[in-house]
């Protein structure tokens, strides 16, 4: 989550030692209402996660569970999971056992009903901050676990995530483009390449079909997991865009 913005009536900053009671599990009364009737935002670690869970290819994930979304004025596009069109637009992934994709679940999943800003300022330094989503259906709030948002976060495996969406961040809210930088059609077809379809960017820059250098070649050659794949592109994409 890279800015909190307007909050709706159900949500509350939390302090980072603020504690609160919340616990989700299929005897919660509520199980799984909250995979249905949301539009969820993907990162681009939550579709690498995405393409591990489903063993598809990061173009297959894209055609087969992503919308992608540009409003006028805004420089990148945005990218949403599939709902279901089945009365209640519910998740692609979500079952009556709950999620099927569990152990790769986006992000936003993992942190609800947790919200995290992270915010680029000045030499993209990221700070953060969080509020905490109460809403009216939720049972889990009168579970007894208890704890604050580092601790919720770690519990739920968030580290990984959001170490991948502070270093997009700095592409997201780079100075450049807080001064009114706009991409060109070009650029932004590199930024969703880049960050959402790995597969891709990997075979299309180790043929040598994008603005690379044998050194660079190289370097990718050896990266050995999705992971170093990804930051390698991030890293690549901001040079592309925000040359020095």
């Amino acid at each position: 989550m890279s800015n909190l913005g307007y909050l709706p009536d159900c949500a509350s900053q939390l302090s980072p030692s603020e504690t609160f009671s919340f616990a989700c599990h299929s005897k919660v009364k509520c199980f799984t209402d909250c995979c249905r009737m949301l539009e969820l935002a993907l990162t681009p670690y939550d579709v690498l996660r995405l393409r591990r869970a489903t063993q598809l290819r990061s173009d297959e994930v894209l055609e087969k569970f992503v919308l992608i979304e540009q409003e006028t004025g805004e420089p990148f596009p945005r990218f949403y999971l599939t709902m279901i069109d089945d009365g209640r637009a519910s998740c692609v992934f979500v079952t009556p056992k709950g999620c099927s994709v569990y152990s790769d679940r986006p992000g936003a999943c993992r942190s609800y009903p947790l919200g995290r800003a992270a915010t680029c300022v000045g030499d993209n330094t990221i700070t953060e901050s969080f509020i905490l989503m109460k809403e009216k259906h939720c049972c889990g709030f009168s579970e007894p676990d208890h704890q604050n948002a580092s601790e919720y976060s770690n519990a739920q495996g968030l580290d990984i995530y959001t170490i991948f969406n502070d270093s997009v961040a700095q592409i997201l809210q780079h100075k450049s483009i807080r001064q009114g930088f706009a991409p060109s059609p070009k650029q932004v077809e590199l930024f969703t390449l880049a960050l959402y379809n790995i597969d891709s960017f990997r075979d299309l820059f180790l043929a040598g079909s994008l603005n690379s250098t044998p050194a660079s070649v190289e370097q990718l050659s050896h990266c050995d997991s999705d992971e170093s794949v990804l930051q390698f592109s991030i890293s690549w994409l901001e040079q592309q865009l925000f040359p020095l």
